[in-house]
């Protein structure tokens, strides 16, 4: 399998105000994403979940090290447009990704900035929008949307622009329980579907729970790296660092220190609930 994403050795620092020095975020992280994969990265508020992703296409430029996307350098500037055709980026805000009246005219948007044909952005504009199941909606006006919607607006603009990966920055975190769902639901679709490669940086662990790998992030280091259950179940590890497993691992865990001998790797409902029937019919 192919790397889609390779960080080698990264620092960066945010340069101080002033005479005030710059804080460090990363010294020395390295990571790779391979083609096709569905990563979450997880950390407590400040760990620089953020400030990886907007590496990821060019936003934000090492200090040391490199990053690489599809084997480019995102320091040459001669390959901005190939690494940001590369890697799409789907923000917290969709608002601030939103820039026409008209949501056909949103998604044709970053197409014509790359100077795709009228006639290939038609057709783009019309199968993005059928992805994200929002066709019926293309000419809608944005802003009399729902949140999950217009989100899914927004991931139909990048898929238009036919990236092999798709950076998600906290995209639920301003949207009620159905439009996660919504937002989830289309992720998972073109990851599984599209091969279209994902980085979810969230703090949901319900929704981190649903990517092949978790990645946590800790004081600038990769603290955790493995599957949703191996992750997971480290539940006394990702307390220390300020963070919580699934509630139906954390119930396991609590049972358990009530003199119960529960696995730690139900992650979803139904298991857990089949777990808990299997010890109280014993």
């Amino acid at each position: 399998m192919s790397t889609t994403i390779s960080v080698e050795h990264l620092s960066y620092t945010y340069p101080g105000v002033s005479d005030a020095p710059g804080v460090p975020v990363f010294e020395d992280l390295n990571l790779t994403v391979e083609e096709g994969s569905f990563v979450a990265v997880l950390g407590s508020n400040g760990c620089g979940k953020s400030t990886l992703a907007k590496h990821f296409n060019s936003i934000l430029l090492p200090c040391g090290g490199k990053v690489y996307v599809g084997g480019m350098n995102t320091a040459d500037a001669e390959r901005l447009i190939a690494i940001r055709k590369t890697v799409g980026m789907v923000f917290q805000n969709p608002d601030n990704q939103i820039v026409a009246n008209v949501v056909e005219e949103d998604v044709a948007f970053g197409p014509e900035n790359l100077g795709v044909a009228a006639p290939v952005i038609r057709q783009r504009v019309d199968a993005a929008l059928k992805q994200v199941g929002m066709y019926e909606y293309r000419n809608h006006a944005p802003h009399l949307l729902s949140g999950g919607q217009k989100q899914r607006v927004a991931i139909a603009g990048v898929i238009a622009m036919e990236p092999k990966c798709i950076v998600l920055d906290e995209p639920t975190a301003m949207l009620d329980p159905k439009g996660r769902r919504e937002v989830m639901d289309t992720v998972l679709r073109l990851n599984k579907e599209k091969g279209i490669t994902v980085v979810l940086i969230t703090h949901h662990m319900n929704e981190a729970a649903l990517a092949q790998r978790v990645v946590v992030l800790d004081k600038g280091q990769i603290a955790l790296d493995g599957t949703p259950k191996q992750v997971f179940s480290q539940v006394d590890k990702l307390h220390e660092m300020g963070l919580a497993a699934p509630e139906t691992v954390e119930l396991c865990h609590d049972l358990n220190t009530q003199g119960f001998s529960l696995p730690l790797d139900s992650l979803d409902i139904e298991e857990c609930a089949q777990v808990l029937y299997d010890v109280l019919k014993a």
